[in-house]
């Protein structure tokens, strides 16, 4: 019997081990992360006072400011297409309208709180308790959102490394014409590969004691088409709020698609202060000031502002749930 526990404790203690070093490993990414981002940002924005961040945030002009906006409502007006998407791949049936409020609800939190997977999921499992939609359901629709978000971001940040790198990004970019041009080509190359992976691939995935079937080369088609198209508009909220002229729109991109990715594996919420300090290292020649407006107003048309309004509805959704349960 003791040789026995012997030959088990290890293998317990070992199953323990490496989760806790994983976790530590990814707090440590995160802690170097946002000290390298505190130290970006202040090295970058420390001499700006808040006269010259006050002129920046008035030159927008009215105009900038409704199309910002409206960039960020068509953003999440796309994420919810997504949602639907998900949910019919999921095997729920759900009208449109209700499929897009979940979204929004969902994605407002998650984006600002971080966890985006965790939070959402839990958002939408509350959200759509009431629709007789299940937890796998859920689970599924989550995961295909989230895979959604990466297949887009990568092909757009495939083409714009791409078509930046033939038009000189070095002028405006620290990213060298010929790592834009590889790094391009190796994001295209893996979204191609997924779609012929849902073009050919007719039995389901297996791990971690689950499966799944990918989606139909359709679906999938409008996977990135549409999750492009949402992170291209996301991208255009920071790039109108910029002085005209400042930058090309794909060379922004360039730098705005890899730091979303760090933003999201930093584990900040939000990626606050990680995703700025990534676009303001891959950038130059921008002004510090107009900069740091831009990324104010990006937080509060795509962040704060749709986090108030998901708060309130969400709440609002609530009671009166709750009034009809007493009722």
């Amino acid at each position: 019997m003791e040789e026995e526990l012997a030959a088990v404790l290890p293998e317990t203690q070992g199953s323990r081990f490496f989760p806790m070093l994983r976790n530590l490993g990814w707090h440590l990414i995160a802690f170097i992360l946002l000290g390298a981002a505190a130290y970006i940002l202040w090295r970058e924005f420390h001499e700006i006072s808040l006269a010259e961040l006050g002129d920046a945030v008035a030159a927008w002009g009215w105009g900038s400011v409704c199309l910002a906006v409206g960039l960020s409502a068509t953003s999440f007006l796309l994420m919810g297409t997504i949602e639907w998407l998900g949910l019919r791949w999921a095997g729920a049936r759900i009208a449109v309208t209700s499929a897009l409020a979940g979204s929004f609800v969902a994605s407002a939190i998650a984006h600002t709180l971080g966890a985006n997977l965790i939070v959402s999921g839990a958002v939408r499992a509350r959200y759509y308790a009431k629709h007789g939609i299940s937890l796998r359901q859920v689970a599924a629709t989550t995961l295909f959102h989230g895979f959604s978000f990466a297949v887009g971001l990568s092909t757009l940040a495939g083409l714009a490394l791409l078509f930046a790198g033939s038009h000189d990004i070095a002028a405006v970019s620290r990213i060298a014409n010929p790592v834009a041009d590889g790094l391009g080509a190796v994001l295209l190359a893996a979204v191609g590969a997924y779609v012929m992976l849902c073009a050919t691939l007719r039995r389901p995935l297996t791990g971690f004691g689950h499966s799944v079937r990918l989606p139909s080369v359709r679906v999938a088609l409008a996977q990135l088409s549409i999750g492009a198209v949402d992170n291209a508009v996301a991208a255009a909220i920071i790039w109108v709020l910029l002085p005209e002229g400042s930058i090309g729109y794909l060379t922004f991109v360039g730098a705005y698609a890899p730091s979303v990715v760090v933003g999201l594996i930093s584990h900040v919420p939000g990626g606050v202060g990680v995703f700025e300090g990534s676009v303001s290292t891959l950038l130059k020649g921008l002004s510090p000031a107009p900069l740091a407006a831009a990324f104010l107003g990006y937080r509060l048309f795509f962040f704060l502002l749709p986090l108030l309004i998901a708060g309130v509805a969400l709440a609002l959704d609530t009671l009166r749930e709750r009034g009809r349960t007493s009722s």
